[in-house]
């Protein structure tokens, strides 16, 4: 509803006589409301600035009144990152007392190792690189395209050198970027691409997608991707699939018509062995299926 009200009033931004609607109007335009409202937000935030640094000076006067401190304080007191004084405490340069939990140094040690006139360099050890393997050493011994070798260096940031107009890389480096990748455990029989398309007649898009889909588990021996025999050959339906070996929280309630409450108090107080995979949790089957089995006479 409109103001039929005229009240003669002063901008409060710059100055000038306006005729307001209302008896809260503080500004003649919105030009000058918004110049208002962002000189306000400066001077809250100018405001919190100073109050900041007078809890911070009022602290590390607090500080340099105490003979002892925790090692986060002292380094506060010294103007160092907590870990760097942790750092410094493992290297000896500064003492520190353990008494229970609680670590403690005294101001004093720290006035003098800053008075002494002995400086201290710290500097972190590096090992020197004396091994190297030539580019083509390493696409002999892990049987890898140049390409994919060269992307991992890029990503790993493998060291380089030349040497004779050759590209030296260091052996540790690489040993351990292309180290062999643990074989899925349990799976003994591989079918490579050629044997898949020469059994089942697939593309090769084909079994990519199929192996995608049904999360058949692979492994790279050099350049050549090979996939598990049993799980393709469920995957196509030549094989008969092995019996899940766990239930799902879901799949124990319904065959034994409990809720979950009862449920995880049978696996608790029987601990019945659990593993939780994503965000779901499953069950022993055979633990449980033994435990909840009807009794025989």
């Amino acid at each position: 509803m409109s103001s039929n009200i005229q009240i003669e009033k002063v901008c409060q931004w710059c100055g000038k006589n306006f005729i307001a609607r209302t008896t809260q109007t503080a500004y003649c335009c919105k030009r000058c409301s918004e110049h208002a409202y962002k000189d306000r937000k400066r001077k809250e935030k100018l405001e919190r600035c100073k109050t900041e640094i007078q809890r911070v000076q009022s602290g590390l006067v607090e500080l340099s009144s105490k003979d002892f401190m925790t090692p986060r304080q002292a380094a506060r007191f010294v103007g160092l990152c907590y870990k760097t004084f942790y750092t410094y405490i493992n290297k000896g340069v500064i003492k520190a007392w353990k008494l229970n939990r609680k670590t403690l140094v005294r101001k004093c040690d720290i006035e003098t190792l800053f008075s002494s006139s002995e400086r201290i360099s710290i500097s972190k050890e590096q090992q020197s690189i004396t091994e190297f393997y030539t580019t083509q050493e390493v696409l002999d011994k892990y049987q890898v395209s140049n390409a994919w070798f060269w992307k991992v260096c890029k990503e790993k940031k493998i060291p380089k050198t030349m040497y004779r107009g050759k590209s030296m890389w260091s052996k540790a480096h690489v040993d351990r970027a292309f180290a062999k990748k643990p074989t899925p455990e349990g799976i003994s029989e591989w079918y490579s691409v050629s044997e898949i398309q020469e059994k089942f007649g697939m593309t090769l898009s084909a079994i990519y997608n199929l192996a995608s889909k049904e999360g058949i588990p692979k492994m790279k021996v050099g350049k050549e991707v090979r996939y598990s025999k049993n799980h393709f050959d469920v995957a196509k339906g030549i094989a008969e699939p092995e019996p899940p070996s766990d239930y799902s929280i879901a799949e124990a309630m319904e065959k034994y018509g409990m809720t979950r409450d009862q449920l995880y108090h049978y696996v608790k107080t029987y601990k019945i062995p659990r593993t939780k995979r994503g965000k779901y949790t499953y069950i022993s089957r055979k633990e449980l299926d033994d435990l909840l089995a009807p009794p025989t006479i």
